[in-house]
C-alpha cells in the first residue's frame, strides 16, 4: 500500500498507510448498502400508514425521512471521528492532510464535494430509473482525481485538505486526544495549555506511531521540542512525559 510522510505540528514527519482505492470503494458499496437497508425499512414504515406510494409522496414525512440519507456521510464521519459504518468495517479513517482530527468544515467540504467524487446520486437514479446522459462525465471525475494526486485524494480531500489512511488494527486509530482522567488529578505541567488543540492531537499520534515502531527518536524529538517551546526541565522519558502532558491538557481543558 502507498504510504506517505506527514509533517506533524512540530515539524516531525510521520509515516501514515493511505487507504488503497479498492477499500474505499468497498467502504462506499457497504455505506450504500446501509442507506438501502434504511429506506428499505421506511417503505414498510410508509406502507404501514397507509401511504399511496413508497417512492413518489413528496410529503413532510417522506422529507423527514430523507433527512438522515442526505447527511448519513457527514454525520457519521463528524460523530464518529472520521469513520463511516463502511470506512469502520473496511479499516479506514479520515484524517487531515498534517495527520490530525478533521475540523467539522473539512468535513462540511467533504460531504459538499461527495456527489462529484463518489455519485451518491447513482443511488437515487437507480431508485427512480433516471439517468440523464450527462450524469455520465461525472461518473469518473472521484476516480481519476484519486489517481491523479500523489497522496490519493479526490476533489473533496484536496479542497478540505484531508486524506484516507489505512488504521491497520481495530484500535490505532479510534483513540483521540481526549481521555478519563480522574477529579483528583493534579496536573504537572500547567504550561501545556500554551499548545492547541492540533498539538495534542501529534503527541498522541506520536505515541501511538511508537508503539507499532518502539525505537523510533521521533519521540524523543517532539518530547525535546515541546520542553524548549514550553520551557519545561523535567528528568522523565519521552514516553511518560508526553502521556502526562495528555493527561495535563484534558484535565486543564475542562476546568
Amino acid at each position: 500500500m502507498p504510504v506517505t510522510k506527514l509533517h506533524t505540528g512540530f515539524n516531525i514527519e510521520v509515516d501514515f498507510t493511505l487507504s488503497a482505492f479498492h477499500k474505499r470503494l468497498l467502504a462506499w458499496i457497504i455505506d450504500l448498502i446501509v442507506l438501502f437497508v434504511y429506506l428499505w425499512i421506511c417503505s414498510k414504515i410508509l406502507r404501514a400508514i397507509n401511504q399511496d406510494s413508497v417512492y413518489y409522496t413528496y410529503g413532510l414525512l417522506d422529507f423527514i425521512l430523507w433527512l438522515p440519507v442526505l447527511g448519513y456521510f457527514l454525520l457519521c464521519e463528524i460523530l464518529t471521528n472520521g469513520q463511516s459504518p463502511g470506512k469502520r468495517i473496511m479499516r479506514i479513517r479520515v484524517i487531515t492532510a498534517s495527520g490530525g482530527q478533521p475540523t467539522i468544515s473539512q468535513y462540511l467540504i467533504r460531504w459538499m464535494f461527495r456527489s462529484i467524487d463518489f455519485p451518491t446520486w447513482l443511488f437515487f437514479a437507480l431508485v427512480y430509473s433516471y439517468w440523464p446522459w450527462y450524469f455520465f462525465p461525472f461518473l469518473f471525475i472521484g476516480l481519476i482525481c484519486f489517481i491523479a494526486t500523489p497522496d490519493s485524494q479526490r476533489v473533496g480531500d484536496l479542497l478540505a485538505g484531508t486524506i484516507v489512511i489505512d488504521t491497520n488494527t481495530e484500535s490505532t486509530w479510534q483513540q483521540t486526544v481526549f481521555m478519563e482522567v480522574e477529579e483528583a488529578y493534579q496536573p504537572a505541567f500547567p504550561a501545556v495549555m500554551g499548545l492547541s488543540d492540533r498539538d495534542m492531537n501529534t503527541i498522541k499520534q506520536v505515541l501511538l506511531y511508537a508503539r507499532k515502531k518502539p525505537n523510533t527518536p521521533v519521540l524523543n524529538q517532539v518530547a525535546v521540542k515541546i520542553q524548549t517551546a514550553l520551557k519545561i526541565e523535567t528528568d522523565l522519558d519521552a514516553a511518560e512525559f508526553l502521556e502526562i502532558l495528555l493527561k495535563d491538557y484534558n484535565f486543564l481543558s475542562r476546568r
